[in-house]
């Protein structure tokens, strides 16, 4: 169906397309309704005929295979602004290479899966570091320079608010200087960065159920605690950037002017991944020593003073592959080292949920330790429905593995 002129009938309503101006420069292109009284004083009674009509909206990502009408419906999916060009895209290898440093790579593969596969789920990029100059707020603009009006860039309250049309459609949604530090806002972003459909909701309109296919890239000055992360999360990827080497007032200009140099690249360039999760890459691919620590620091005291005193008998025992405790044996553990909080429901979210550890079926016979006031380990035999963690389990608690499972003895 072809468009003949700047109006629409989208079912039964009118609209017109509009471009709307930017502080920038720039114009976005947007849908407005528009009576059919105005079009005709405007245009003449006999105009309406000239309309494309649809039957409805519809929202299918696509950028070198783009397509405005799918069937009879009108793709409300914004066009793909960029055609590929063969040549050298010097400075943004330059420049992504300060920001995946050893992971470029995968951040490359994360590019052109956006790219070619925009469907694909993938992990929550976030981008931390206390420094200035970092290139955090370049490298969304670079992304929005790239996917145009399929990304957007939130605050914090925008990623809160109830009303979340604007965003919900998106193929990444940025939020900058982020600080979600409630329980709330990561167990939406965890969620949402998985789900196929999301409720989206307007000012002034029902809720309807969309598909959902939105990439969440996060940037924040907070390297300890912008979100909370459990320590068994496997879906967020985070880097922590170095400042520039040199300070470059020019180079979002210069990273925009080899877009379709990149674009060409990309399409050129092998991927060095395979698909082998539901989120493209493997938990140890996308590991780094940033997100250990965000691990480590949202972790409570009392998961910290368990995990310590589990390593302190493996080093005293250090024969030990595996250590099999109780919850009462954890109870004693404490109260020796002067833990006031020995609550068993506390310490069996800890062991259970948060550590994925299982009880034995019956109630059998096994190793156990108790701490002496002399500062020495005892072994006892005992009976009770017993956990078991493994010894690399404990380093990784302990941040002593490195993601490496073959230096552990």
């Amino acid at each position: 169906m072809e468009i003949t002129n700047d109006y629409l009938r989208i079912g039964t309503s009118y609209f017109k397309i509009v471009q709307k101006p930017l502080a920038s420069g720039d114009t976005i292109e947007m849908l407005l309704p528009w009576s059919t009284d105005c079009i005709r004083q405007d245009h003449g009674k006999d105009f309406l005929s000239s309309v494309a009509k649809y039957d409805g909206f519809c929202l299918v990502p696509g950028h070198l295979d783009y397509k405005r009408e799918v069937g009879r419906f009108y793709n409300k999916y914004s066009p793909f602004l960029h055609t590929p060009q063969a040549g050298y895209p010097k400075q943004t290898l330059v420049f992504l290479n300060h920001i995946f440093r050893e992971q470029i790579d995968i951040g490359l593969d994360y590019f052109k899966i956006l790219l070619l596969y925009p469907t694909q789920i993938l992990p929550i990029l976030c981008l931390v570091s206390k420094e200035r100059n970092t290139g955090k707020t370049t490298f969304l603009n670079f992304c929005k320079a790239i996917f145009g009006d399929n990304m957007t860039i939130n605050s914090n309250e925008d990623f809160r608010s109830n009303f979340n049309a604007e965003w919900a459609s998106k193929l990444i949604i940025g939020v900058d200087e982020t600080f979600l530090d409630k329980k709330e806002d990561s167990e939406r972003i965890k969620s949402l960065s998985t789900s196929r459909y999301y409720k989206v909701e307007a000012k002034g309109q029902d809720r309807q159920e969309i598909e959902f296919f939105g990439k969440f890239i996060l940037c924040s000055n907070n390297e300890d605690n912008f979100i909370q992360i459990d320590a068994s999360e496997i879906r967020y990827w985070i880097r922590k950037l170095p400042s520039l080497e040199k300070d470059n007032k020019e180079l979002l200009g210069e990273l925009k002017k080899e877009i379709p140099f990149f674009i060409h690249y990309l399409i050129q360039r092998p991927e060095s991944t395979k698909r082998t999760t539901r989120m493209w890459f493997r938990p140890e691919q996308i590991a780094t020593p940033a997100l250990k620590h965000i691990k480590r620091f949202n972790r409570n005291r009392l998961e910290v003073e368990i995990a310590q005193i589990l390593l302190t008998i493996l080093e005293a025992r250090e024969e030990v592959s595996e250590i099999q405790f109780c919850i009462t044996d954890v109870q004693d553990w404490l109260q020796k080292k002067g833990f006031h909080h020995r609550d068993s429901t506390a310490i069996r979210k800890i062991v259970q949920q948060d550590w994925q550890l299982r009880p034995s079926g019956n109630s059998n016979a096994y190793q156990q330790y108790r701490l002496g006031t002399d500062g020495n380990i005892y072994e006892f035999t005992q009976k009770g429905r017993f956990f078991t963690i493994e010894k690399k389990e404990v380093l990784k608690l302990n941040n002593l593995d490195d993601f490496d499972d073959s230096t552990i003895s």
